[in-house]
């Protein structure tokens, strides 16, 4: 009895009440996974959404978006534990919550927006990424030479050194060890951002800065070609706003005490809040400083260039920013996937056992179906980034895809899971919400669809040089 009461009581500190390894996770590190979420490729491109928006859609958009991203988020931080948010059994996955609550044929549904969407923004940041390396070698070339030279590179060596690195990286297991990773991300985040906007001060104190129009963009585009643009700097801004599909897998990174969804809450308004300010910041003096000419990324070839060093300095920080939000976004594709191969087969050694190594006093362990499996993705990524590297319009299309489902299935389960009666005015509440949020992702996406089309008939496949 003695021996077995010993046995309990450490298996009480090492283990959580599900028997998995303790969890560690803060609300400090629920932020740090969610700002490195949110502040990525999708912030580059708010100035130009700002600049087909107007001052006045464009700030509403940024804070409606900003404000549904919340709700909906602290909807699904009750939905990790069912059928109590504080006792209950967990959902370990944004999948696995949905077939909790809403059955099989919404989670077959939700499996491919959902991964869908996560393989698409990883396409985004590997194009993204690429284009600041460019930059770098562009703005080097402008210094040397002059602004207006003959400056151009291709993106395709850079897009293939960095799935080098996330191959290596993507060998870090899961979210439980990508703490560090996502803190240095954020503060990349903050450095980034934070040049941009002084960047874009300094443009205006000087005297520099462009016109700007209240409610459209004031440049010489048909009425048509301004619509189109209004909708797609829409997808833009819905995209920066979204991380609600990882939202179950950072909550089940947390401690169990205090509770999950509490701790969640706190950190989805602490991250929604910071995001929303620095948002605001970018996009309303990206606007200022270029007025109707802001380019779709104020960091990149086609915005600022001097002083050159600190334009290098913020897109360096862009780079290392986005190579960790690859591994945050892309984390819920890698479990999924290899939970099923270790449900079909769970007898395989290459599928379930992990081989320790070292090299140099370090000590890590290779699983061989996660290394082959993890490789195979990355090489597929890059690949496609490298047949369309179309950015402000492939951010749209992701944002306007990915938005509506971010809000559908948070509601649904909420109403199931509050046991919510048809025809009731809070559930018409909840029904309008993700109607109205359908329409701007359908809007979002013909948008989106309409430039692809344009960018795709002037393009060659991997022949792209910026």
């Amino acid at each position: 009895m003695e021996v077995e009461s010993r046995t309990s009581a450490v298996a009480s500190v090492l283990l959580d009440d599900d028997g998995r390894p303790k969890r560690t996770g803060t609300v400090w590190t629920a932020c740090a996974h969610i700002i490195t979420a949110v502040i990525g490729a999708g912030v580059l491109s708010l100035a130009w959404a700002m600049a087909q928006l107007g001052w006045i859609l464009g700030v509403s958009c940024i804070l409606i978006f900003a404000g549904v991203t919340l709700y909906t988020s602290n909807l699904l931080a009750d939905c990790y534990r069912s059928p109590d948010p504080v006792t209950g059994k967990r959902n370990y996955t944004y999948m696995e919550a949905v077939k909790t609550h809403l059955g099989g044929k919404s989670y077959v549904f939700c499996g491919w927006v959902l991964y869908c969407n996560l393989a698409g923004f990883v396409i985004g940041f590997t194009i993204t990424t690429s284009n600041s390396m460019v930059t770098i070698l562009k703005n080097n070339c402008f210094h040397k030479n002059r602004i207006g030279a003959s400056c151009r590179f291709s993106n395709n060596a850079y897009m293939i050194g960095l799935g080098v690195i996330e191959i290596i990286l993507s060998q870090i297991p899961d979210f439980h060890n990508l703490a560090w990773l996502s803190i240095l991300a954020t503060i990349m985040s903050f450095g980034y951002a934070t040049i941009g906007v002084g960047l874009s001060l300094a443009t205006i104190i000087q005297g520099k800065g462009r016109s700007t129009s209240f409610w459209w963009s004031g440049n010489d585009h048909s009425s048509g070609e301004r619509l189109w643009n209004m909708l797609v700097a829409i997808g833009d801004v819905a995209l920066a706003s979204a991380y609600t599909q990882i939202g179950i897998d950072i909550q089940d990174s947390l401690k169990s005490s205090p509770p999950e969804n509490k701790v969640m809450k706190m950190a989805n308004t602490i991250g929604i809040f910071t995001m929303t300010i620095i948002f605001l910041l970018s996009a309303s003096t990206g606007y200022a400083a270029f007025g109707s000419g802001t380019p779709g990324n104020i960091l990149m070839s086609s915005g600022f260039h001097n002083p050159f060093w600190l334009v290098d300095l913020a897109n360096v920080a862009i780079i290392v920013h986005l190579v960790g939000a690859y591994q945050i976004v892309i984390q819920p594709v890698y479990r999924v996937i290899e939970t099923l191969a270790s449900q079909y087969w769970p007898n395989s050694s290459f599928v379930t056992r992990d081989h320790p190594m070292s090299i140099c006093n370090m000590k890590f362990s290779i699983n061989f179906f996660r290394l082959v499996w993890r490789t195979t993705f990355v090489v597929v990524v890059t690949v496609l980034a490298m047949a369309m590297p179309f950015f402000n319009d492939m951010i749209a299309l992701l944002g306007a895809v990915g938005f509506w489902p971010l809000v559908y299935f948070p509601v649904e389960m909420y109403i199931v899971k509050q046991n919510i009666r048809k025809g009731t005015t809070r559930w018409f509440g909840l029904q309008m919400l993700s109607l109205v949020c359908l329409i701007v992702s359908l809007a979002a996406a013909c948008g989106a669809i309409h430039g692809l089309g344009q960018a795709v008939g002037k393009y060659k496949p991997f022949m792209y040089k910026e």
